[in-house]
């Protein structure tokens, strides 16, 4: 058996950022995941030619210059402009909310007027608040309708957002939606990040890159083979979860997550956008994603004369799931604070990544974080 400088438990992002950075210095690592597969959620299957994004749609974009160009060292990414549109009974809206919105909304056309018709329902839902004798908002419901007004809420937040998180709106807190983005121009680019795309060719070309010259083994699961497996290297970098680590000695934290049925459809465009969402309470499904749209653009969508569609469904985390959105209330983060101090004590382990921190991550601060390590 070969030593390693590092065991790498988890071949996603950050583990692989991990092993390449590690790698450059010279360090030999050995990388493990108990998937069939490397690149954990980022893992596309090739269907009819499209790349789809097996665990939910995953767009790349970021503000940090260093981060954009280690990525594209590895890969060239694509121009890919994410821009989802909302369907609610049958009319579709833009994000995010922007003037294409608003006009879409009401009728409104220049700034001034949209401004003018969120300002008057902010005013009424302050009015019911203080009719009821409240100055703060308590929950959801109260914050967004405080921010955006009734009609914006009900017809584009509040159904999708309780198929999200499985609760009423109002009984979910105010500090979830503090913010809402609102722009007075006619510009559907969801993110204000200065880069964004999709690697060319893929995820998997940008994880296989990143681990050229590791070690890996799939289908291992480190928690059967812990003490044999620990024995192979200097040092640990887990990336799993963080409870599961430590046996759940305090408890289990809580997740949400998400499943989706995939089908391939004989058509080449089925509704023109990579990604829709369904934000009517009754719609069981809170979006559709069409997987074609993040790396096929003009003649190349009819040119693939099918497409695969993956409709995505929000539900409780059980055991035996994929674990996705750590459920940051006061109970769980209270939870973690409790491995965390087990973690920091930890001389040779390192912990990262959204389930060893129990955070929710976008890529490029895995990357961040990963590459800050160096």
């Amino acid at each position: 058996m070969q030593h390693y400088d590092y065991l790498i438990v988890g071949a996603g992002l950050f583990g692989s950022v991990f092993a390449y950075k590690a790698m450059q210095l010279g360090k030999r690592c050995f990388v493990i995941d108990r998937r069939p597969h490397l690149g954990g959620n980022l893992y596309c299957e090739d269907m009819e030619g499209i790349h789809v994004h097996k665990y939910g749609a995953h767009i790349f974009h970021t503000s940090n210059k260093e981060v954009w160009e280690f990525v594209n060292s590895i890969v060239e990414f694509n121009r890919y402009t994410n821009s989802p549109v909302v369907n609610y009974q049958g009319k579709l809206y833009n994000l995010p909310f922007n003037m294409n919105t608003f006009y879409q909304m009401w009728g409104v056309t220049i700034p001034a007027e949209a401004k003018a018709k969120i300002e008057e329902q902010r005013v009424e839902a302050v009015a019911r608040m203080k009719k009821q004798g409240i100055s703060e908002p308590r929950n959801l419901e109260e914050q967004a309708q405080l921010l955006i007004g009734k009609d914006i809420y009900e017809k584009l937040i509040k159904g999708y957002t309780e198929k999200q998180w499985g609760r009423k709106c109002t009984e979910l807190p105010a500090f979830i939606i503090k913010r809402l983005p609102v722009r007075m121009v006619f510009d559907n680019n969801y993110f204000n990040d200065k880069y964004q795309g999709i690697p060319i060719g893929g995820y998997n070309v940008l994880i296989g890159r990143l681990l050229e010259g590791a070690d890996t083994r799939l289908g291992c699961d480190f928690f059967a083979h812990r003490e044999e497996l620990e024995a192979l290297a200097d040092k640990v970098v887990f990336t799993g979860a963080i409870d599961e680590y430590y046996g759940y000695r305090f408890g289990k934290l809580e997740y949400r997550t998400v499943r989706f049925e995939t089908e391939t459809l004989d058509m080449p465009n089925y509704q023109g956008n990579a990604v829709v969402n369904y934000t009517e309470r009754e719609v069981p499904y809170t979006r559709v994603i069409e997987h074609k749209h993040f790396e096929m653009f003009g003649a190349e969508v009819d040119n693939c004369p099918k497409t695969v569609i993956s409709k995505e469904f929000s539900s409780e985390w059980t055991e035996g799931g994929e674990p996705y959105y750590p459920v940051n209330d006061e109970k769980n983060n209270a939870l973690y604070l409790k491995y965390k101090e087990l973690a920091d004590r930890e001389e040779r382990v390192i912990f990262g990544g959204r389930l060893a921190e129990y955070k929710y991550y976008d890529m490029h601060h895995i990357v961040e974080k990963a590459l800050g390590l160096f």
